[in-house]
């Protein structure tokens, strides 16, 4: 779905154009966002204004020479962007780079960039929260590797938009019951028990 931004219109590809794309990646990285929720249900439910590709923050420069020739576009908070220069790693600050095949051309991918460590991705939003990296993803009938739907859900449960509470319906009846416990867990440790998403996950059976 092509949209249009301060910064210049976006024409996002779907999961499988990107997939071919970031395949000659020698690093891990996963469709993240929406998508990612999309690939875990199984078929697609809403338009998509981007996609989001997940990265381990110490695999950043890969992504450069993966997309060699584009312009990337670092997004410096609280809402600028600036160049990506070439062999530049970004301060831990940075979480998103915005990419695109040339500067007439609209932006194509999000890199979205996550921490780890001793073999544990990291939640930038709540240090206590973590989960061992063979965890982190999954991997689509069609081969196309994605962010794991309860880890997805997890940031969307900050300040959940209508679409977030989209995924978050059409998620839920996938979810097994060791990724309802987590999320569960998750979600209330960072957001409260009274979160609405952790009163629902309680209450509905597992997928």
């Amino acid at each position: 779905m092509r949209t249009e931004t301060p910064w210049g219109p976006w024409d996002p590809p779907p999961p499988d154009e990107a997939a071919r794309l970031f395949a000659p990646l020698r690093a891990p990285w996963w469709i993240a966002g929406g998508y990612a929720v999309e690939l875990a249900v199984g078929h697609a439910f809403r338009d998509h204004a981007d996609i989001d590709v997940l990265l381990l923050r110490r695999d950043q420069l890969a992504a450069q020479r993966v997309l060699a020739g584009w312009e990337w576009w670092a997004a410096d908070p609280p809402g600028t962007l600036r160049r990506w220069l070439p062999g530049e790693t970004l301060p831990p600050g940075v979480h998103d780079i915005w990419c695109r095949p040339g500067p007439d051309e609209p932006w194509r991918v999000q890199l979205m960039l996550d921490d780890a460590e001793d073999g544990d991705w990291l939640f930038r939003r709540d240090p206590r929260i973590r989960l061992p990296l063979d965890r982190l993803g999954r991997v689509s009938a069609s081969g196309i590797p994605y962010l794991c739907p309860e880890v997805q859900l997890l940031y969307k449960a900050g300040a959940p938009r209508p679409k977030d509470e989209r995924d978050f319906t059409e998620a839920l009846p996938v979810l097994t019951a060791d990724q309802r416990a987590w999320l569960t867990e998750t979600i209330t440790l960072s957001r409260g028990a009274g979160h609405p998403w952790a009163a629902r996950l309680r209450a509905h059976p597992a997928g």
